[in-house]
């Protein structure tokens, strides 16, 4: 049986469910989360904008309290019609598992990437979606965005006694579109023991191996009104206003020769700390038993190389300019947080990494045993291919002497 998506039903072997059934009591709003007014539209309107931009619209399931089915239906099938896509939209159930569910059984059966989205997320850019997609039909399994955690994280107990702190270096905040192969996640939905709180946890609990790759820090959810105040305040620069859309603006309008591959080149220099129980990263990695480099942040020189390189490269200034040394957040942060952002800044600004080459200049500690797993490491960061070299220059200098390290990143940006 094929759906009727209410208009020019597309060839894509792609869905996206849009979960808005949620209720907007936390938001203080009477209706459901998902048509609170967010920027002229709903909050599911600026959703759904993400979601018709992907390179290849996709099959569109949106899953909303019973009584508001009619009016989402009217109001957004124009929009999908003018994506030249289609939309169904069904009901939701008592609790969000049970609303997936629910959106899983209106797919086509063509379809063979899911991707589950929370319309709380409005903000996701179309890029993420893309990036998850791509990556379910390459690697066949789970798919989830997720940022790294900044913020010390403790664990308490019922009286809010600290306990233990627990090493943020493994952990990721998750965010939506989660993609998964089809019936992956129809499988892992029929045999669902409990409820679960989010669809990851769901088919990792049925076996299935779910891989994180970089999010989005738009992609934040809009739960209480300070994130709706937030929301408000992006979608009003996207639009056009405030001084941010301005140095947009600005610089998008360069000349025509300018939408070609750039160049840049990062340089930075990092001493060992005088504290020995420092821990030593470098290239993202950790490396026990070396003692570590000063900073702010972990002092990882050949991040922080390759983030000027990149910035550099699309004309969006320095490191030290976009996160700055006096941001508490960023107290022992690792050189994959601002790795993260420098790429996601990057995107919005209309470039993509082409490649990065770095070349590490110190005693120690030896890349050579790790070399392949930092390119790994980097390249999944960064999200193109990134090569990691190293020197010494025999005696000479500080590095010569065992002071500290130096990092040398050049990286290719390319037109998005």
């Amino acid at each position: 049986m094929r759906r009727d998506y209410g208009g020019d039903v597309n060839d894509s072997t792609v869905a996206v469910i849009v979960v808005a059934a949620g209720s907007g009591t936390r938001l203080g709003h009477a209706e459901p989360k998902a048509l609170v007014p967010l920027g002229g539209d709903t909050i599911l309107g600026v959703a759904l904008d993400a979601v018709y931009g992907m390179r290849e619209a996709p099959h569109v399931v949106v899953v909303v309290p019973a009584d508001r089915v009619a009016e989402v239906r009217r109001r957004y099938q124009p929009r999908a019609r003018a994506a030249s896509a289609g939309l169904v939209v069904v009901a939701g159930g008592l609790t969000r598992q049970e609303s997936v569910a629910r959106g899983l059984a209106e797919l086509p059966r063509e379809i063979e990437v899911v991707l589950v989205h929370d319309a709380a997320r409005p903000l996701a850019p179309a890029a993420v979606f893309d990036e998850v997609a791509a990556a379910v039909e390459a690697r066949g399994h789970g798919i989830v965005p997720g940022l790294p955690v900044v913020d010390t994280v403790k664990r308490v107990d019922a009286e809010g006694r600290v306990l233990e702190t627990v090493d943020r270096s493994e952990l990721a905040a998750m965010q939506t579109p989660q993609g998964f192969p089809r019936e992956v996640l129809e499988s892992a939905y029929a045999a669902a023991p409990a409820d679960f709180t989010d669809d990851a946890a769901l088919v990792a609990a049925a076996g299935v191996p779910v891989d994180v790759v970089p999010g989005d820090a738009r992609g934040f959810k809009v739960t209480v009104p300070s994130d709706l105040h937030r929301a408000e305040q992006l979608v009003a620069e996207r639009a056009g206003g405030g001084p941010a859309a301005e140095e947009r603006a600005a610089h998008r309008a360069l000349p025509a020769h300018a939408a070609v591959p750039r160049v840049g080149t990062g340089v930075d220099v990092h001493g060992f700390a005088d504290d020995p129980a420092t821990p030593l990263w470098l290239v993202g990695l950790h490396w026990p038993g070396e003692r570590g480099l000063s900073g702010h942040s972990d002092g990882d020189a050949v991040a922080h190389a390759i983030c000027d390189a990149l910035l550099a490269a699309a004309g969006l200034g320095d490191i030290g300019g976009m996160f700055g040394t006096a941001d508490p957040r960023f107290s022992g942060a690792h050189g994959e947080v601002f790795l993260a952002e420098t790429v996601r800044r990057l995107g919005a600004d209309g470039w993509r990494v082409g490649n990065v080459s770095v070349q590490v200049v110190g005693n120690r500690p030896k890349l050579a045993p790790r070399r392949a797993e930092a390119e790994a490491l980097l390249t999944r960061i960064v999200g193109a291919p990134v090569s990691v070299a190293a020197t010494t220059t025999d005696g000479l200098g500080f590095t010569g002497r065992g002071e500290g390290v130096t990092a040398i990143a050049t990286a290719l940006v390319l037109p998005a």
